[in-house]
C-alpha cells in the first residue's frame, strides 16, 4: 500500500510576465553542421539520470517496459542505413559507484529484465529508430538499489558513438516512496491553512516521485515553472514494520536559483513545508 505525502507552500507573489527567447547557436550544444554524424541516446548520459529511474508501476504481468530512442545527428538526412550494435556493459556499474558515492548500486540480476535487441537499424532518410528493455520488477528486491548500463558499441556509415550520450543508466533506487501517485491540489490564500480554502482540493492528475537517495526523492509542483519539492526523512527499520521521521522539504535549489526563471519571476515569501491532513 503507498503511504500519504502531504506538503504544500505558502504564499508566492509573482513579479513579472515571462519572456521566451531561442538561438539556434549555442556553445552548450555541438554544431552537427561540421562534424561527423554523431550516434547517441538523446535521453542518455549521465545529464539524464534521473529519467532513467525506473518509477513506474508494472503492468498486469508485473513488467514495466521501457522504450528509448537511438539518434543519428547529422548535418543532412543520411542516404543509406547505419547500423548500431547495443550490449549491457555491467562493468559501468562499479565505475559508477566509485565515482558517485549517494546509492550505491547492483548489477541487476539477468532474470529480472529481458533485452534480447543487440542491434538496430536506423533507415536511410531517417534520424532515429526506438528499442526497449522490460524489465521483470515483481523479481527484483526493492530494498536494494540495481543498475542495467546499455550503451552503444558500435555503428556504421562514418558515424562515431556519443562519448557523453551513448549510455542508458537505466536504474531502481530502493526508496520507499518512489513511484506513480495521483496529484490532490488545495490553495489557501495566506499562510494560515485553517481558513476557507480559495482553491477547492482537486485531483489534477498523476505525478511520479523520483528517487535521488533510499532517504531523498524529488517530486514537481504545479506553481508557474513547476520547480520541484526536494524531500528527505530518516527510515528506521525494515518491511512493514518500519518508520519515518525527520521529514524536511525544500524547493530544489537548482530551479530556484537566482536569475533563473522561477526566481526572476516570483518571491518565495514562505517555503514549503508539511501539514497534517
Amino acid at each position: 500500500m503507498k503511504k500519504r505525502l502531504y506538503f504544500i507552500t505558502t504564499v508566492l507573489a509573482a513579479v513579472g510576465a515571462l519572456g521566451l527567447s531561442s538561438c539556434l547557436k549555442d556553445s552548450r550544444y555541438v554544431n552537427f553542421a561540421q562534424s561527423q554524424p554523431i550516434v547517441n541516446f538523446p535521453l542518455g548520459g549521465l545529464v539524464n539520470f534521473g529519467a532513467d529511474a525506473i518509477t513506474e508501476s508494472p503492468d498486469s504481468l508485473g513488467d514495466i517496459v521501457r522504450q528509448f530512442t537511438i539518434d543519428v545527428a547529422s548535418a543532412s538526412l543520411p542516404t543509406s542505413a547505419t547500423q548500431v550494435t547495443l550490449a549491457i556493459d555491467n562493468s559501468l556499474v562499479a565505475k559508477y559507484d566509485a565515482t558517485e558515492t549517494a546509492v550505491n548500486y547492483l548489477v541487476l540480476p539477468s532474470n529480472t529484465y529481458s533485452f534480447s535487441t543487440t542491434s538496430a537499424t536506423i533507415p536511410a532518410g531517417k534520424r532515429t529508430v526506438t528499442v526497449s528493455v522490460t524489465f521483470h520488477k515483481n523479481l527484483i528486491d526493492q530494498t536494494q538499489s540495481w543498475m542495467l548500463p546499455i550503451k552503444i558499441v558500435s555503428s556504421t556509415n562514418g558515424s562515431i558513438i556519443s562519448g557523453n550520450m551513448g549510455i542508458h543508466y537505466f536504474h531502481f533506487i530502493g526508496n520507499d516512496f518512489a513511484g506513480a501517485y495521483e496529484h490532490f491540489y488545495t490553495r489557501w490564500s495566506d499562510g494560515d491553512s485553517t481558513t476557507t480554502a480559495s482553491t477547492p482540493r482537486s485531483d489534477i492528475g498523476g505525478i511520479t516521485i523520483y528517487p535521488v537517495t533510499p532517504s531523498e526523492f524529488i517530486v514537481k509542483t504545479n506553481y508557474y515553472t513547476q520547480p520541484s519539492y526536494d524531500v528527505t526523512f530518516t527510515k528506521t527499520g525494515t518491511g512493514a514494520s518500519a518508520t519515518y521521521s525527520n521529514w524536511a522539504v525544500q524547493f530544489l535549489p537548482s530551479d530556484v536559483a537566482a536569475g533563473g526563471q522561477w526566481a526572476s519571476n516570483i518571491t518565495v515569501i514562505d517555503g514549503p513545508k508539511f501539514r497534517p491532513w
